[in-house]
């Protein structure tokens, strides 16, 4: 026997059964509660979605309770300890972990696509010198779609997955790019030879030297980076991924889209909010007192808690293991200190255990790219070259998914009712 709801409205005290499926009742089944015929039904109100389900989706599994992170029923900590970000994304886009010969295949096809035409390099040579990088890259990701008209095709498979290769591609080049373009140094192109990461690497740092030599220390927590990054299930990225793609506009454009999402402070920009604290916080002395004006409300624990986790979030764990090897190699960052005892302290104070606030994956993330070189605008960019494989996951799903529709979410009118415009009011306007 199928679970139910019964619900009986007080206003009409007519009762109504609605069936539950996998914890959830659906909005539209609602709509037969009315009080008349003139009655549009009952809807309900979620603002920001703190409580609806917007899909059926079989990429990420997120329990923040226990603090778990899955990609495709994988834990992540196996995942980043076992792979490379390239079979992760594989994962990902196709369900399973790739056999050697799928993951040789993969790579071939993926660095295929690395370049980007000489005409959308001269489109990012025509920002100002002082561009913020992340709207660098999410303006040339949207130029994208003006190479590439095909990519409007969005029911075609061959299509999609020609589409997928390509930006999978090309989002570290146009990173890079606009990196370069920051510090007024000269474009590099990519050199297929390399990893992922020693790719993107080489094309952010190398100078006049014939082969740039790749630390395999960063590349590795580069990678480890890339896979934490990939994908988080419904955030306000991805969200704004599904919807955009729900009006079966192209992917360019609906990475471009979700891009805009991840650069906002509090999505993609919350580590570089981190460093901003720690600046702030200045010494190991200042955190006790840093502490107490968190707790009186004068101002907020940046890194700390997350809208899904009430736990430690599963990734700053694996960041924190990260980051030992990458000072191991570029010299500790001098705000790590500050940081582990900022943590410490959080974490032993009744005030931030019940409010459940632990450290999320922004409050490492930020310190370790800081120490490889990376300036805080870049940070966001770094993020969004992963994320852009979780859009594109999350976009295949929906435009395969014969339940979606374009998204269009309801309102509840809170403005005037009806009014006249006033005749004279109207002509006086007119006149002047």
């Amino acid at each position: 026997m199928s679970a139910k709801l019964q619900i009986t409205d007080s206003r009409t005290n007519k009762s109504y059964d609605v069936p539950i499926t996998d914890g959830t009742v659906r909005a539209m089944d609602l709509r037969q509660i009315k009080t008349g015929p003139d009655d549009f039904g009952l809807m309900t109100y979620d603002p920001a979605f703190l409580n609806t389900a917007s899909c059926r989706s079989a990429i990420t599994f997120i329990d923040g309770d226990k603090g778990i992170l899955r990609y495709r029923g994988y834990p992540i900590e196996q995942l980043a300890e076992h792979c490379d970000f390239l079979d992760v994304a594989y994962l990902l886009l196709f369900g399973e972990l790739p056999s050697p010969e799928q993951s040789a295949e993969w790579r071939v096809k993926v660095t295929h696509h690395t370049m980007i035409h000489e005409n959308l390099k001269k489109f990012m040579e025509g920002f100002r010198p002082d561009a913020h990088p992340m709207g660098m890259f999410v303006s040339t990701v949207a130029a994208l779609s003006t190479f590439y008209p095909e990519a409007r095709n969005v029911s075609s498979a061959a299509v999609r997955s020609l589409e997928t290769l390509r930006l999978i591609g090309k989002v570290p080049t146009i990173a890079a790019y606009a990196y370069r373009h920051s510090l007024g140094l000269p474009y590099v192109y990519p050199n297929n030879n390399l990893t992922y990461p020693g790719n993107f690497l080489s094309m952010l740092w190398k100078m006049t030297e014939p082969q740039y030599e790749v630390n395999p220390v960063l590349a590795r927590a580069l990678d480890v980076l890339f896979i934490l990054h990939a994908d988080h299930e419904q955030n306000c990225g991805t969200n704004t991924m599904r919807a955009v793609g729900s009006a079966h506009t192209d992917p360019y454009l609906s990475v471009a889209a979700a891009a805009a999402a991840l650069a906002g402070p509090l999505h993609g920009g919350a580590n570089e909010e981190v460093l901003k604290m720690l600046d702030e916080i200045g010494t190991l002395s200042n955190v006790p007192a840093f502490v107490e004006k968190v707790k009186t409300g004068k101002c907020k624990l940046m890194g700390f808690g997350h809208r899904v986790y009430k736990n430690y979030d599963p990734r700053a764990k694996i960041i924190k293991q990260t980051a030992d090897q990458v000072f191991a190699v570029t010299g500790v960052n001098p705000k790590l200190e500050i940081a582990m005892e900022l943590e410490r302290v959080a974490l032993s104070d009744e005030y931030f255990i019940q409010r459940k606030l632990y450290p999320n994956v922004d409050f490492y993330s930020g310190i370790i790219y800081q120490a490889m070189g990376f300036a805080p605008e870049m940070f966001t960019v770094l993020f969004a070259i992963p994320r852009t494989v979780g859009w594109l996951a999350q976009w295949q799903e929906l435009v395969q998914d014969p339940e979606q529709k374009i998204a269009r979410p309801r309102q509840i009118y809170t403005g005037h009712d009806e009014r006249p415009v006033q005749q004279e009011a109207a002509t006086l306007t007119a006149v002047s």
